[in-house]
């Protein structure tokens, strides 16, 4: 007998330009007549007011409109319980932030949620997790995947450069996060899901094909980043999207200092991995040649220091979590590669 897996995906998408500003029209076609807006705190006020006169040319009701400063567990536990209970859906508009815990909000809630990105620097967006801190501490928690996700590709092309970046960083980790599932299997017997593998690799070829900042890029972006999550919810588990390059990322986080963005710190671990892996090095680095994802490093690069205190950490931080980092001793390895790496000895310095 067959084992059929049952998925949620959004039911609408759209990505293309002037989207933002159609969120009233698919809220009314959707019957969404009342909702709640969660929004990032510092949003530009064009942003904003792009989004409102959207709402109300549909004569879309905004019962309530809350800017979120963090993206904690503490401040969606606060939310939920003033959601109004004629509330038809939740809106999450801005940065990774907003989105996190918008989504998270409509969890705990059960009301249909709506993400519009207006920058696309990882691929939380439309992913069965939320990103929060629960007393301080970073926590993938359980959450909803969107009803819909709504990508203004002009939007997310007027963001800062870095966010891009940081997207495309977070993007070809798949590459070594699919390649660690592949090696958990065959040394330990996790099972891997093979359409979800199969997905999260095409997303990151069909970008690389086109790795451009242009809307069409931002397109293709936006599009991929969508379909990792969604590869995350076909396989119930981030192993599509997260591997031993997200354990060094996640170290980096521990260490007490200020982070970087999470997609800088993943591409270059990722780049790092991969010569670990001894597969898609090449092809990695050439995409970071092409995208300006090492020049924007280098101009203010890593502390080899933390990276190698972040190796020795990164391993013990998911339990039964089989990576290539679990396979040997890769210290020596990669503290070699740090040192003499041409694109690493420049990113990661003294």
């Amino acid at each position: 007998m067959l084992n059929r897996t049952q998925i949620s995906i959004p039911n609408l998408v759209r990505v293309k330009p002037g989207a933002a500003g159609r969120v009233g029209l698919y809220a009314r076609r959707n019957a969404f007549s009342e909702i709640v807006v969660l929004h990032s705190e510092d949003l530009n006020d064009d942003l904003m007011k792009r989004l409102c006169d959207g709402l109300q040319a549909e004569n879309i009701a905004v019962l309530q409109r809350w800017p979120v400063k963090e993206a904690s567990f503490e401040q969606a536990r606060e939310l939920f319980p003033q959601v109004p209970a004629k509330t038809r859906a939740i809106v999450g508009y801005g940065g990774g932030k907003a989105l996190d815990v918008a989504k998270y909000v409509s969890y705990l809630t059960r009301i249909p949620y709506l993400a519009v990105p207006t920058s696309l620097s990882n691929d939380g967006f439309c992913s069965p997790q939320s990103s929060l801190t629960l007393a301080g501490k970073r926590k993938s928690l359980p959450s909803a995947m969107p009803f819909g996700v709504v990508i203004d590709t002009e939007v997310c092309l007027a963001a800062p450069e870095i966010l891009w970046l940081a997207g495309v960083g977070d993007l070809v980790a798949k590459l070594t996060a699919v390649a660690d599932w592949k090696l958990a299997f065959n040394a330990v017997g996790t099972f891997v899901d093979d359409f979800a593998a199969l997905l999260s690799d095409a997303t990151v070829f069909q970008f690389i094909a086109r790795p451009q900042r242009d809307l069409e890029g931002v397109r293709l972006l936006g599009t991929s980043l969508m379909l990792n999550g969604i590869a995350m919810e076909v396989c119930g588990s981030s192993r599509p999207a997260s591997g031993s390059e997200h354990l060094i990322s996640h170290a980096l986080d521990s260490l007490g200092g200020k982070p970087r963005m999470h997609g800088l710190q993943v591409g270059v671990a990722t780049y790092l991995v991969s010569l670990l892996q001894r597969h898609n090095a090449e092809l990695i680095a050439d995409l970071f040649d092409k995208t300006g994802f090492w020049r924007t490093i280098e101009a203010q690069p890593f502390r080899r220091a933390d990276w190698l205190q972040a190796l020795r950490i990164a391993p013990s931080i998911k339990q039964d979590f089989y990576t290539v980092l679990s396979s040997r001793d890769c210290l020596p390895e990669a503290e070699e590669f740090l040192r003499t790496d041409p694109h690493l000895r420049k990113c990661v310095v003294d």
